[in-house]
């Protein structure tokens, strides 16, 4: 076991001693679990600074010339595409951390139209810094959300009409580890995702992600009832349940 492992306070006073006096990094901010008070011995850091639009490089350039004055970097993963234009990404994993305590950094360029901040979907962020107020938190503009809750709930209710009775095919078929692959990831994380919309909209998109916290306990348990599959036989009652209650769901949602 290590000893005198790095605290995620010691890494985030470097990286703010590092990037402050830099005059093209206009902000730095810690989101992920904090911003939910969710931090536990666990958890890793999600790190934000915003930049110049083109002083993302160097930006990441002096993150690791920073991590590197505390701890040799033992793995490093750099994310080749987000969703979300003007953002980038690298995860670090330190030599002298624990291995729960990655560093996942995204980079954000002043111009990106989403920054990741509205407080309804990424919590309340804590800053470390915020040079003469520039970065802004965002009011989520809740009729537009509305509008894509609404498409959302369209397009699940379709694909799972239509693709939802492979699950039925694998099984007729005997093909044990089809039928599993696909109940889990079309039957069951369709069904979670209307329960999110039901329960907690604004991570409709979060899959498992907080589930325990964000979802009525019953509602987990069930869940944990449906995930846990032993054999082909437990596979057909579990999968005829799931489908039922993604209708239900759905209904509910639709009369509500």
């Amino acid at each position: 076991m290590k000893e005198n492992l790095l605290t995620r306070d010691s890494i985030i006073r470097t990286l703010t001693d590092e990037l402050k006096p830099l005059n093209y990094v206009h902000a730095f901010w810690e989101g992920g679990a904090i911003a939910f008070n969710r931090i536990d011995q666990w958890s890793d850091i999600d790190l934000y600074a915003a930049v110049d639009e083109d002083k993302v490089q160097e930006t990441f350039n002096n993150i690791e010339k920073a991590l590197k004055i505390l701890s040799s970097i033992e793995k490093k993963l750099e994310v080749p595409q987000l969703p979300w234009p003007g953002i980038s990404q690298i995860f670090y994993k330190l030599k002298n951390a624990s291995e729960y305590l990655l560093i996942d950094f995204v980079v954000i360029q002043l111009s990106a139209p989403d920054k990741l901040l509205e407080p309804e979907i990424h919590g309340n962020i804590i800053f470390y810094f915020n040079k003469n107020n520039k970065i802004i938190i965002p009011h989520l503009d809740k009729d537009d959300f509305a509008e894509k809750i609404s498409a959302r709930l369209k397009r699940l209710k379709l694909r799972f009409c239509l693709f939802n009775i492979f699950v039925q095919k694998e099984i007729n078929r005997g093909n044990s580890l089809e039928a599993i692959d696909l109940y889990q990831n079309m039957t069951l994380a369709t069904l979670v995702e209307v329960l999110r919309i039901k329960h907690n909209p604004f991570h409709y998109n979060f899959r498992m992600r907080y589930i325990h916290y964000e979802l009525p306990p019953k509602i987990v348990k069930k869940l944990e009832h449906l995930y846990f599959v032993k054999d082909m036989e437990s596979l057909k009652e579990k999968y005829l349940e799931a489908t039922e209650w993604f209708y239900r769901v759905i209904s509910e949602i639709e009369t509500s």
